[in-house]
């Protein structure tokens, strides 16, 4: 193997910039991350950053580019999680965030945008946090401070009183959240109150209720059809697409009707709520881990009681409902709502697991990690795919995913990360 890009990344995960030079990646087996079929000995010509050239080894040569030999590898694009809390790290007691400082959140924030990079993760979504510690995380990665995935940060989540985002307190404990609102006119005011702190999409934490909020019920409607529609309106006036906390039948139909860009969970979607996502271009963002974990480890690990009960009733509607959306041809893009307990940033790649087994194929699960979800967060003109123009964010991955799709889970078979043409990790030997 071409040794003379590799040996001089730093092992201890500082990372170099290639994006300067051509960089060909040559040898591997190439999946582009548009469900086409995959190119047995592919090969990636890369230079300041972007793709040049992609396609069958056979077909490309650039002499004077650095190689990297991906012989008995798979070569494919970084991986997306669309729906992640960056600033939480899988702790099962939600009443923590009471004691945490929003300056010690923003730092964990960037302890784990570090470990999502190096376990393939080259773009996310953060789905709502406190402090605006995603705006921060997002911007300090940007600036090159810190490393860390592409972001999109919605700064806190508008929910209504009561809401899942304002029910984790009693009456009297008085909670400072600009993302409290109640009316069409104070949405709108929230939205653009987010949008001026920073935010790059819009996150309604209360479409309905939820699974880790005592007090409510993830079936329950919560925010109306003209709440949501103030926000996503001022939303779109600004460019900016919207996405919903959304787990009960007729929380997510309101969702749709006010124009949301993406659907959050999901739990109970029928036949005639998947009818309207097909009709209206509406994302479903899954996020089986989070239900999942909480019904695996359960209240014996700390997790509340009234979460294990919410999470056990709603596992198997999930699971239907997932299977009902991509047989009828929804769009999924891969979200894990890594934070929530025992859902840990940098196990992400679980999610294509619990997709494959709740029937989705390998390359599908594949697509919603790369393709769909970049096109889901507005990032489908610059990632997601290997395409000739697109960000150089590629992985190496040892072995073939289309046979194991669980090895993406396994941080040392990521034996290389590449985003925007730099070298974050190596482990490659």
């Amino acid at each position: 193997m071409s040794r003379n890009l590799l040996d001089h990344i730093h092992r201890e995960g500082h990372f170099v910039s290639t994006s300067s030079k051509r960089t060909l990646i040559r040898g591997g087996m190439l999946i582009d991350g548009t469900g086409a079929e995959p190119i047995d000995t592919g090969a990636i010509l890369i230079e300041n950053g972007k793709i040049l050239e992609v396609g069958a080894a056979s077909d490309i040569r650039s002499t004077g580019a650095e190689v990297i030999d991906a012989g008995g590898r798979t070569i494919m694009p970084g991986l997306i999680d669309a729906h992640i809390h960056i600033g939480s790290d899988g702790n099962p007691n939600p009443m923590r965030r009471l004691k945490e400082k929003h300056a010690y959140t923003a730092i964990k924030s960037g302890v784990h945008a570090r470990k999502l990079l190096e376990a393939g993760f080259t773009t996310v979504r953060d789905a709502a946090a406190h402090g605006y510690t995603n705006i921060a995380t997002r911007d300090a990665i940007n600036d090159k401070l810190i490393p860390g995935p592409r972001m999109r940060a919605p700064g806190y989540g508008l929910t209504s009183t009561g809401g899942h985002g304002d029910s984790y307190y009693a009456a009297h404990v008085s909670i400072d959240n600009p993302g409290l609102c109640d009316s069409p006119d104070e949405v709108r005011k929230a939205t653009r109150l987010m949008l001026k702190m920073g935010a790059d999409c819009i996150k309604f934490v209360s479409a309905t209720g939820g699974v880790m909020s005592d007090g409510d019920e993830p079936g329950a409607p919560h925010m109306t059809i003209e709440e949501m529609a103030a926000g996503i309106h001022e939303a779109k006036a600004h460019g900016v697409h919207t996405f919903a906390h959304a787990q009960g039948t007729t929380g997510i139909q309101n969702a749709i009707k006010a124009g949301i860009t993406s659907i959050e969970h999901g739990f109970w979607i029928d036949d005639e709520t998947v009818e309207m996502m097909l009709a209206n271009n509406v994302y479903f963002v899954p996020t089986l881990n989070a239900v999942f974990q909480i019904v695996e480890y359960g209240e014996e690990a700390g997790i509340p009681a009234y979460a294990v009960r919410k999470a056990s009733e709603a596992q198997e509607a999930h699971l239907e409902s997932f299977d009902r959306a991509y047989k009828a041809g929804v769009k999924i893009a891969m979200g894990t709502d890594a934070g929530t307990p025992f859902n840990k940033q940098g196990e992400n790649a679980i999610e294509l697991e619990l997709m494959r087994r709740a029937g989705m194929s390998a390359m599908d699960t594949i697509v919603a990690t790369t393709k769909i979800a970049a096109e889901c967060i507005q990032f489908g003109d610059v990632t997601g795919t290997l395409e000739v123009g697109k960000s150089a964010d590629i992985i190496l991955v040892d072995g073939n995913p289309l046979d194991q799709v669980n090895i993406l889970r396994n941080t040392e078979k990521i034996q290389l990360v590449m985003k925007e043409g730099e070298v974050f990790a190596n482990r490659m030997s």
